[in-house]
């Protein structure tokens, strides 16, 4: 799975400002997972440092597997920050969308021969650590175009699937 792979590969520093980027009044976006984890009323997790907050919320990610929530946690975060990195890949590569909601998934993939220059262009126009997490995300969603498990691959240093 390969958002799970770039959630590994994700430095401390990074996951944080991609936690805390997500926080709202205070709380983190896992922030109840992380109360329920270590047996806290969900309004006494603010008590602890942010740092300490997102290391667990990742902790719980990876150890259970939650590919669907680390894959949720990073679109909102793209969403959120850089909405134009998601629309423009979808533009540059010919996925229909609606404001970067893509209703159709299976019928609907990317252009292979596309990716490269979409993606050299959004890397100009936005962090390239951002093109390489959307990277994921779309050779997760769409495995039947293996040009961008690829990409991510070669982007984000990750072993090939046998």
């Amino acid at each position: 799975m390969q958002v799970l792979e770039q959630l590994r590969a994700l430095g401390d520093e990074r996951f944080l400002a991609l936690y805390e980027s997500l926080s709202q009044q205070g709380f983190g976006p896992l922030d109840a997972e992380v109360a329920a984890a270590l047996k806290f009323r969900p309004q006494a997790i603010r008590k602890l440092p942010m740092p300490q907050r997102a290391k667990k919320a990742r902790s719980i990610l990876l150890a259970k597997n939650q590919t669907e929530l680390a894959y949720e946690l990073f679109g909102t975060y793209l969403l959120k920050t850089h909405k134009g990195l998601v629309t423009g890949f979808l533009d540059k590569t010919g996925v229909k969308h609606e404001d970067g909601m893509i209703e159709d998934l299976d019928g609907n993939p990317p252009d292979a021969a596309k990716l490269p220059g979409a993606v050299a262009e959004l890397d100009r126009e936005f962090p390239p650590a951002d093109v390489t997490l959307y990277l994921a995300m779309c050779a997760q969603q769409w495995p039947a175009v293996k040009r961008l498990d690829e990409l991510w691959r070669e982007r984000s240093g990750a072993a090939a699937t046998k």
